[in-house]
């Protein structure tokens, strides 16, 4: 049986929260993907899918939403919500998007929900949370990473901030969601009470800033940009390379201190010493007792120049063969091409292949986020239709008629 398996979760999620719904789902609960009877808009959010028949499908809904059913339900009328009501009995999570309040003017705010199904748990996700100053601001995943701090930390030192191209946000603040939502589970299932998970995307963001916000409370410095640089190392202000250029790409690699960090540098030396690239300079380095704490820009400065000018004869995957082989810290710069083509992830049978029934073609997904008991969590649907399963669900399952359901859909509500 799946982790997840007993219990349903009704997905009312906008992009912000549909990796929230895809990782219960991939843990094996019912997710089911409630959207507007004319489909979720995020269908059309590119890049697309040509299918065989209809028009094209969008990627990212194919890829968030995959292992959910899907029905429709007008949750603005009052007639959709009466009956997203009966849905109710049968769940243990709502996840939503909405804007702070919405719920409540719906008449479906938590306590109302509680007064429906005591145990249910409902994971609220926004950018900036259901309360505080900025409760109510509007927010892309620009503006998320802008508000969270990390745009600050990339780009070039007298650049503008910079955003990883493609949408971080959501990635961050499904997975901390699904983290707050499971907690609330186990609370649940030692005082039989469910609660609301109140989540920040701007505070679940502030996770991908690793150690930074710690910078200003240990050495009373802020971290700044420095594009390919790291700064704040060491005392005398020194900034060390993070990126090198290689023959086919760029390399991750930073002289590192501490007893892990002095045997990677002393590796990376003497492989660079079979190679006849070492000077003599680096070779005389006393690695034991190398303090990068303490190391000045020009002491940095004659250790780089001769690693980079070994690095660019190296190629990406020669450089990650090397660097595993004599346990160097480091690692090359993956682009998507690269990680679809690593050995170790088809050595591992990580990709898997989903039939699209709309398409025709068979899609590559990424495998599950986790090991469970020896086995990667497998894709054991593709992405809804559109209303795919409202007969299932409505008729079937909520014991909805024939002429009832014919009513709600020639009034819009499914």
């Amino acid at each position: 049986m799946l982790l997840l398996e007993p219990y349903r979760v009704l997905d009312l999620t906008g992009p912000l929260g549909f990796s929230c719904g895809k990782i219960l789902a991939d843990l094996g609960a019912d997710v089911i993907k409630v959207e507007p009877p004319e489909g979720d808009p995020s269908r059309r959010l590119p890049p697309h899918l040509q299918a065989s028949a209809g028009p094209p499908q969008s990627l990212h809904w194919l890829a968030f939403n995959a292992n959910k059913r899907g029905i429709t339900l007008d949750m603005e009328s009052c007639r959709g919500q009466s009956l997203f009501t009966r849905l109710l009995q049968k769940a243990d999570f709502v996840l939503e998007t909405f804007a702070p309040g919405t719920l409540d003017e719906w008449g479906l705010g938590f306590d109302e929900l509680q007064k429906q199904n005591p145990g249910l748990i409902l994971v609220s996700i926004t950018p900036c949370g259901q309360k505080g100053p900025y409760r109510d601001f509007l927010a892309s995943d620009l503006e998320i990473m802008a508000l969270s701090g990390a745009m600050s930390l990339a780009g070039e030192k007298d650049g503008e901030p910079m955003r990883v191209t493609v949408p971080q946000a959501p990635m961050w603040v499904g997975a901390e969601a699904a983290m707050g939502a499971l907690s609330a589970l186990a609370y649940r299932s030692l005082s039989g009470k469910g609660q609301q998970v109140d989540v920040s995307a701007q505070v679940a963001v502030m996770a991908a800033l690793a150690h930074a916000p710690t910078f200003w409370d240990l050495n009373r410095v802020n971290p700044e940009r420095a594009g390919i640089y790291m700064t704040g190392r060491s005392v005398t202000g020194a900034r060390m390379r993070v990126f090198w250029p290689c023959k086919d790409g760029w390399i991750n690699f930073i002289l590192y201190g501490g007893s892990a960090g002095r045997h990677a540098n002393q590796r990376l030396v003497s492989w660079m010493d079979e190679k006849g690239v070492a000077p003599e300079t680096i070779k005389q380095i006393d690695w034991n007792n190398f303090d990068v704490t303490k190391i000045t820009q020009d002491e940095v400065d004659a250790l780089e120049v001769p690693i980079g000018r070994f690095f660019s004869t190296l190629t990406k995957r020669g450089f990650y063969e090397g660097a595993v082989k004599r346990e160097i810290l480091g690692y090359p710069v993956f682009d998507v091409e690269d990680i679809y083509n690593d050995p170790q992830l088809l050595a591992r049978q990580f990709w898997q292949g989903v039939q699209d029934p709309l398409s025709g073609s068979t899609l590559n997904f990424p495998g599950g986020f986790a090991l469970i008991n020896g086995e990667r969590p497998a894709i054991r649907r593709p992405a809804p239709r559109v209303g795919q399963h409202n007969q299932e669900v409505y008729a079937e399952e909520l014991g909805l008629s024939s002429s009832a359901m014919g009513e709600f859909e020639s009034e819009g509500v499914m």
